[in-house]
């Protein structure tokens, strides 16, 4: 055993974990090894080092053995150098003199050969054992955390959050950006697999959210900056101009009746039907308030001419001289809930949509089907026939290499929905093209085996055209869509009346502007990325900011609420603790080094790093600093040093990785 005296103590720990490494590393002869290192009082080895017998050992032998370091080689520290530390803690020890070393991920499983696994497992323990050795006491510091939280994003995922944080006694601010909370899913008809009607279950969640006394509603509004740090977040929202005294207006609906001019086309409707110039979004609207376009009303456009809704208003609410305000609000939490956007399926020109009139997408289908809709739920062409045959093209937009590789995950069952409801309300002959059938959901295999039962055709392939140029006298007048057969491996053109698209789902065109205002990361697609996809599934790397619904990646309802729901509980149990510890890894600013140059000003991705003018140094915010390391690598002075990161702790690693671990070769 290595010589300790007058020096630290530590305590190596070899995990087997299972046969991950063990399988690979020799165990054995790495703990034999790391025996002979510097200051290595104790060397073990144990099956699971990271379950209760394990960590009960490494308590033990600091106290039997006076150990002041631990050192424990097995997984990555991402998934348990947490727990070590707690160990280490409660063993009587600092949390920061123990370190982890990956043996699992970074030489077990990427190394080919047991014996250069186990030299590479020895290498990096040579490393730590030398490094750990220079490791000082840390103390985590503590900041307190503002109660209320914010919610960014009004549709179903928003909701959920908002109300779970609420009912647990939290102030949330819900900003949405439209003029009603609601979003995609206020569009439907129904949901699958239940066929149960859209509105109805979403609309009571939407009234308990207006009525709800611990949220603050901040409909058709913004997120213009967002400064600080977890816990003390400090956001302004502007809140655009509606042009009506929300403190005046009961929602009568009075001025949108009497306004002359009801020819816009509607964004609810998506252009399928018309709206007044002073509009209420939908029936079901929360908040209840009109907003005035701007861009279409005489009175702006026309010099002050008209002003029907403000002679008709009995409340006096109508202002024309209203403008955009900002507000500051501050919270100790953010969940981002921001939602999707349809693939436009003009972008695809094969399928021709908005050249021939009947081709429309899904969402186009949604509201043609609803009851609330331009032709209060009857499936008809634009003429105002009755489609006698009607196709409905799955993965639009998706799982293809020129638009979305990944899968939108709702098309499948929206298009089945599409099916049943087209059956239901037109009696139409129904034919879906599919890719593959994907109905992974509760109940959802059931669904697809009812359509199969009530007639629906489906023919497995991708849809190459969709034209309007008939080659037989049966073709005349139909749209026909050209597909290849894959079961049958024959080349099909079939004449239709309506086709329906179901497009898939991509991120939203703000998703950018949010990203920045909140340091999220994007995955490929550019979805928000979560900070582990299975451990963190709702959280960031941004901490105190946590993801919801499908601004994340593409889900259906069930899964938006549940994650809904996830995210208030992270947000709701960071809040609640009402202060949180700060890890001390970060950098801090040596002063007398310091000359002052503004390098590590504009380098620092945190903002953690400001310019102090009285002493001309550089000074920096230990709350903001995460540690990256990017200030240190760049002080040109070495002014700046990191905690748990010191030139003398990456030295000696270094030194540990130069040692030879192979054991001198005999000669004759």
């Amino acid at each position: 055993m290595a010589q300790h005296n007058g020096g630290p103590r530590i305590g190596v720990y070899v995990c087997q974990c299972g046969t991950n490494i063990g399988g690979k590393v020799n165990v054995g002869e790495v703990v034999e090894f790391a025996r002979g290192l510097p200051f290595v009082a104790i060397s073990k080895e144990y099956k699971f080092m990271c379950s209760d017998p394990g960590q009960e050992l490494i308590k033990q032998d600091i106290k039997e053995h006076s150990l002041d370091r631990v050192l424990v080689a097995a997984c990555s520290p991402l998934m348990h150098e947490a727990t070590f530390r707690r160990t280490t803690e409660e063993g009587g020890t600092n949390p920061f003199l123990f370190h982890h070393v990956n043996i699992r991920e970074q030489v077990s499983w990427v190394t080919e050969e047991s014996e250069d696994a186990t030299d590479k497992a020895k290498v990096l323990i040579s490393a730590a054992a030398r490094r750990v050795a220079l490791h000082v006491p840390l103390e985590r510091k503590r900041v307190s955390i503002n109660p209320d939280v914010l919610v960014l994003g009004g549709g179903i995922a928003g909701i959920q959050a908002a109300l779970t944080l609420a009912e647990g006694g939290r102030k949330v601010y819900l900003v949405e950006r439209e003029p009603s909370i609601g979003g995609h899913m206020a569009m439907f008809d129904k949901t699958f697999p239940t066929l149960d009607c859209s509105a109805c279950i979403l609309t009571p969640k939407m009234v308990q959210v207006g009525q709800h006394p611990n949220i603050e509603l901040l409909a058709y509004s913004e997120v213009e900056e967002v400064s600080g740090y977890v816990g003390n977040f400090d956001v302004r929202v502007r809140r655009k101009a509606r042009y009506v005294d929300e403190d005046k207006c009961n929602g009568c609906g009075l001025c949108t009746e009497k306004c002359p001019w009801k020819n816009v086309p509607s964004e609810f409707d998506l252009g399928l039907g018309n709206r007044p110039v002073i509009y209420i979004p939908f029936a079901q609207a929360v908040p209840r308030y009109p907003v005035l376009d701007r861009d279409h009303c005489v009175y702006f456009t026309k010099g002050g001419k008209c002003k029907a809704c403000q002679k008709f208003c009995p409340l006096d609410a109508i202002d024309f001289d209203q403008a955009d305000r900002t507000i500051d609000i501050k919270v100790g939490a953010a969940i981002v809930a921001t939602g999707f956007r349809p693939f436009d399926a003009g972008r695809n020109p094969q399928l021709s949509y908005g050249r021939l009139p009947n081709v429309i997408t899904s969402l186009e289908f949604e509201r043609l089907a609803s009851a609330s809709g331009p032709t209060e739920g009857k499936v008809t062409l634009k003429d105002g026939s009755t489609p006698e045959r009607v196709g409905i093209i799955h993965c639009v937009g998706s799982r293809d290499v020129n638009y979305n590789i990944h899968c939108s995950r709702v098309c499948c069952m929206a298009s089945l929905k599409f099916a049943h409801v087209v059956q239901e309300r037109s009696g139409a002959e129904v034919y879906n093209f599919y890719i593959d059938m994907r109905a992974a959901g509760k109940g959802y295999e059931e669904f697809y085996h009812r359509l199969m039962q009530e007639g629906t055709h489906f023919i497995r392939g991708r849809v190459a055209v969709v034209t309007d140029s008939a080659q037989v006298p049966e073709e005349e007048g139909h749209l026909i869509v050209q597909v290849e057969d894959t079961l049958t491996s024959v080349v099909r053109r079939i004449p239709l009346d309506m086709v329906i698209l179901a497009v898939g789902m991509e991120p939203r065109d703000d998703a950018e502007e949010v990203r920045r205002h909140f340091g999220l990361s994007t995955a490929e697609g550019g979805f928000f990325m979560e900070k582990h996809p299975k451990l963190a599934p709702i959280s960031t790397l941004s901490d105190g900011v946590y993801l919801a619904g499908a601004c994340q990646g593409p889900k259906d309802i069930p899964d938006s609420v549940a994650q809904g729901q996830a995210a208030g509980g992270e947000a709701l149990a960071l809040v609640d603790k009402g202060f949180m510890e700060l890890e001390p890894n970060t950098a801090y600013v040596q002063s007398e080094l310091c000359s002052g140059c503004h390098i590590c000003l504009g380098l620092c991705p945190f903002n953690a790093i400001s310019f102090d003018e009285g002493r001309g140094i550089a000074a920096l915010s230990e709350v903001l600093c995460k540690g990256c390391g990017v200030c240190v690598a760049s002080c040109p002075s070495g002014a700046l040093q990191q905690h748990l990161f010191g030139d003398d702790q990456i030295f000696a690693e270094i030194e540990g990785l130069l040692a030879d671990v192979r054991p001198p070769v005999a000669t004759a």
